[in-house]
């Protein structure tokens, strides 16, 4: 099944892509008027897409049967909200061959256009057969792969992995998130010696490194020409919070594409990212708050009641809230709150 031709220029140009958090009640139940605030917001915020049923989304969803009413329920919105826009719905797919499957076949059938295929969990398998379970998910629909952070349970995957990932005909990105600067340029540097460098979109996860990943143009040495390959877009979940900003951060990003040189303070406020994502994501605590300061923001916008996960030893870690008090005072550029503010009741309505 191929993406849809505009659906793939928008991908390769590069979007803002959220990880769409999961709104929850004191209940601990899906909310479902503040869950469809939060697609709203993605999709007025200027977003080209939102990724659900990702880690921000909780992977327990799975558990407590919530993995089709949720990702139903943004579907359904993102369709109303972006009218005749060209939007890309991502859906997280997981678990073994028959899990990853069953996921995919229920995301092509709810209308989303790309799964988002995350090896957490099949460390028991070789790299080839890694390949070999990805090119059967991309029989079902269209792919974008992912190589997750070792902190939160990815594995190392070696240059050769990358390369053979990027020859099937069915991945149309890759979601290159390992907080590692040489293991993204691995992937890098694989994509652009593949048969199909032009077509695989790469989008940084490397939620401490945004602006330098969507800086930066790749050179690399194939067959003795020089090809140049940029990560053109994000799925974050750091662009979960403050996505009208992010938005413009890329349209800002985008000017300078061809260009000799940038401005020196796109790589100071690079720096400034980093240490607001440091706050929201609980990087002092090894990742423990990420969901809850991911929360814990739009709470504070209105866009969220609480911060409650499904899990109850989820939360902030001690000091959290004040290190995003911190950032709220030291880099109050980097927020939208005003763009919150004016249409949230709208959103909510």
């Amino acid at each position: 099944m191929a993406l849809d031709a505009a659906k793939a220029a928008l991908l390769r140009d590069g979007a803002v892509i959220p990880a769409h958090p999961l709104a929850l009640n004191a209940e601990r139940r899906l909310d479902e008027r503040r869950q469809r605030a939060l697609t709203r917001y993605y999709v007025a915020a200027g977003a080209g897409g939102v990724a659900v049923g990702v880690h921000t989304t909780q992977f327990e969803i799975r558990k407590v049967g919530l993995l089709e009413p949720v990702l139903r329920l943004a579907a359904e919105t993102a369709d109303e909200a972006a009218g005749g826009r060209t939007f890309v719905k991502v859906a997280g797919v997981l678990g073994g061959r028959d899990q990853a499957l069953r996921e995919a076949e229920l995301a092509a059938a709810l209308g989303y256009d790309v799964a988002l295929l995350s090896l957490k969990g099949l460390d028991h398998m070789s790299e080839a057969e890694l390949v070999r379970h990805a090119e059967a998910v991309s029989q079902v629909m269209p792919i974008m792969g992912f190589y997750l952070q070792t902190a939160v349970g990815g594995r190392r995957l070696s240059h050769a992995f990358w390369r053979d990932l990027a020859e099937l005909p069915g991945l149309v990105g890759i979601k290159v998130a390992p907080f590692d600067r040489y293991a993204t340029i691995d992937v890098v540097r694989a994509v652009a010696a593949s048969s199909r460098a032009d077509d695989v979109a790469l989008y940084t996860g490397n939620d401490d490194n945004i602006v330098v990943d969507l800086l930066t143009p790749f050179r690399v040495a194939v067959d003795g020409r020089v090809v140049e390959k940029r990560i053109v877009g994000g799925l974050l979940g750091q662009w979960a919070v403050w996505t009208r900003v992010a938005v413009e951060l890329l349209e800002e990003v985008k000017r300078y594409r061809g260009q000799a040189s940038v401005p020196v303070e796109l790589l100071t406020r690079a720096a400034r990212w980093t240490d607001a994502n440091a706050a929201v994501f609980d990087a002092a605590n090894r990742f423990h708050g990420v969901i809850a300061g991911v929360h814990e923001v739009l709470r504070r916008q209105g866009l969220m009641e609480g911060t409650w996960c499904l899990d109850p030893a989820e939360g902030l870690s001690p000091g959290q809230a004040e290190e995003i008090d911190r950032v709220y005072r030291e880099h109050p550029d980097l927020t939208d709150d005003e763009f919150v503010r004016a249409h949230l009741s709208e959103w909510l309505s």
